[in-house]
């Protein structure tokens, strides 16, 4: 595809749509491989091999496998994906791009009754799925509600590929010519539903080519780099940063699963890492739980020290710290976190350690990064700088310069589908008002503060981020979760409260706690004494304690308002 009248800056071209990366990626790394697909024996979950995917053969089986949806009947239609990440899913998704074919990434982990509620909505017309969710698409069959005339597994993929291919050899070439309409609707994706009903966001190919563009020009993604896709492909984080590895000429692989995670890591090699904090925190723990057990934890902690006192540069870094190192895998250097606030402890420790770990801000409707660090421009307690191409306000400010944050550019939706009046309440004049709360610095980078619908909002007028104290909270060994809430009194006032999962096992062994009492009065008393660190208003005066795990989307975020549902039904 030809690239003439694009912008290119630093040698990155601007395409205009998806179609044009992809073209572009089967020409420019034609042989390189794209996909590692592991494959086990059915009767051997130990016995497995390892097939390359070139960039080539991935845009053949893009071409084939739409072909054949054309051959059903579904072009200029829409087509749902549900299921873990794989190349099938991967190969659906594009195939859907390429040829005009609307993309609707569905929640592997919907019940019944929302997932046919969500092809409803997006009136679907047929549904691409793994043969575990079997018996959701068996009820939802029965129940025929929906507008679905083919529901098709991910094992049925390599048979549609063999028929488009008979069908292009034949001379059908209808899919391969298919003109993109770049600012046409091209995927439709419901929101993570962390509020009480999900939008369905309307996102361009244009939306999501500008929002790549603008991520190649200050992150530095390498074509030997190994990319491993844990992010949920559903979740537009997962799926664009995808795409921007495939523009960048990188591997990827797919991980076994969460519990073998750091094996996979040193499986594959992988060197770049996009996840959500609460993942990176939990290979945090790992290793420095690695370090304790070895009994290295002060040695590293001097090194450290001088390290940084001495300013020693990464190369050194890495050397220095090569046991950390390997026990992420022994390559990993680039980690990107986003999707929600990351504790600021965390990210110096990996970028101390030689792994260049940085954070970025974005939504769903942002197609979805808006800022993001780079390593030139990293400042440890923001989300870095707004992209190139895209233009960030802060506006209704308070006395501290706080304010709502405004997002102007071409990777902004078009909206929110059958829902008129909730995009006319964000989409003004080409503005998309996000609803959080930040400012921008003298340095020019953005900060984060909270959602001004989490914010609690004291009897006095003082307000509270939620987000701030959680993080704090976090960082003790003996809570795995929590979350600040305003329990509301009789006085009209809010009570100031945190619903703690604790750690039990680390609890047992490391403090020697075992009865219930025991386990609060402490977790109280070490939550009093972050109390002392912050002004009185900001103290918290309640504490529930649980062995639960809070209710969350898949990307890990916590579904507030059904937690408080749960809460007050319980108080």
């Amino acid at each position: 595809m030809s690239s003439k009248n694009r912008i290119i800056y630093k040698g990155i071209t601007d395409f205009k749509d998806i179609k044009e990366i992809i073209y572009y990626c089967a020409e420019r790394y034609n042989e390189k491989t794209a996909f590692v697909i592991k494959h086990f024996d059915e009767n051997n979950e130990k016995e497995f091999y390892y097939e390359n995917v070139s960039y080539k053969r991935f845009l053949d089986d893009i071409n084939k496998l739409g072909t054949a949806f054309y051959s059903l009947g579904l072009k200029d239609n829409r087509i749902a994906i549900m299921g873990k990440n794989r190349y099938e899913w991967v190969l659906t998704h594009l195939a859907n791009l390429l040829g005009g074919i609307v993309s609707v990434p569905l929640d592997k982990d919907l019940q019944v009754e929302e997932l046919e509620n969500s092809l409803i909505r997006s009136e679907a017309d047929a549904i691409v799925y793994d043969a575990n969710q079997i018996e959701k698409i068996e009820e939802i069959k029965k129940n025929n509600k929906t507008n679905i005339k083919h529901f098709i597994k991910f094992d049925e993929i390599q048979n549609l590929i063999k028929i488009g291919e008979e069908l292009i050899k034949g001379g059908n070439n209808e899919y391969i010519n298919c003109k993109i309409d770049e600012n046409k609707m091209g995927i439709l994706l419901f929101t993570s539903g962390t509020t009480s009903k999900s939008k369905a966001v309307m996102l361009s190919q244009r939306n999501i080519a500008a929002d790549v563009y603008g991520m190649r020009c200050v992150e530095d993604i390498r074509p030997t780099d190994t990319n491993i896709a844990f992010l949920p492909f559903h979740h537009i984080f997962g799926s664009t940063i995808l795409i921007m590895a495939m523009a960048s000429g990188v591997r990827t692989v797919f991980p076994d699963g969460l519990r073998y995670i750091k094996k996979n890591l040193k499986e594959y090699e992988v060197s770049i890492f996009v996840g959500v904090p609460v993942l990176n925190e939990s290979i945090y723990k790992a290793v420095k739980k690695e370090i304790e057990k070895k009994g290295k934890l002060k040695q590293v902690e001097t090194a450290l020290k001088i390290c940084n006192f001495l300013k020693i540069g990464l190369p050194l870094r890495r050397l220095n710290f090569k046991q950390v190192i390997d026990g992420v895998g022994g390559h990993l250097r680039l980690v990107i976190s986003g999707g929600a606030p990351a504790d600021k402890k965390i990210l110096k420790a990996f970028n101390d350690f030689g792994i260049i770990t940085l954070q970025g801000y974005g939504l769903t409707e942002t197609a979805p990064v808006v800022a993001v660090e780079s390593r030139k421009n990293q400042k440890n307690g923001t989300v870095g700088m707004p992209l190139i191409n895209e233009t960030v306000e802060i506006i209704n400010k308070d006395d501290n310069g706080i304010g709502e944050i405004r997002v102007k550019g071409q990777n902004v939706m078009l909206g929110y589908y059958d829902m008129q009046e909730e995009t006319d309440s964000v989409l003004k004049k080409g503005w998309f008002y996000t609803g959080d709360l930040g400012y921008i610095d003298k340095d020019g980078f953005l900060v984060i503060n909270g959602r001004s619908k989490n914010m609690i909002v004291l009897k006095n007028g003082k307000k509270v981020f939620p987000e701030e104290l959680e993080t704090l909270i976090n960082r003790f060994d003996f809570v795995k979760e929590n979350m600040v809430f305003g329990l509301p009194e009789d006085s009209n006032n809010i009570k100031l409260s945190v619903k703690v999962v604790y750690d039990e096992k680390v609890l047992n062994e490391k403090y020697n706690l075992n009865s219930k009492d025991e386990i609060r009065d402490f977790v109280w008393n070490n939550i009093k004494e972050l109390n002392t660190k912050f002004p009185k208003y900001k103290h918290i005066k309640n504490l529930i304690l649980t062995d639960e795990e809070l209710i969350k989307t898949t990307t890990k975020k916590v579904k507030r308002n059904e937690e408080m549902k749960k809460i007050l039904k319980n108080t």
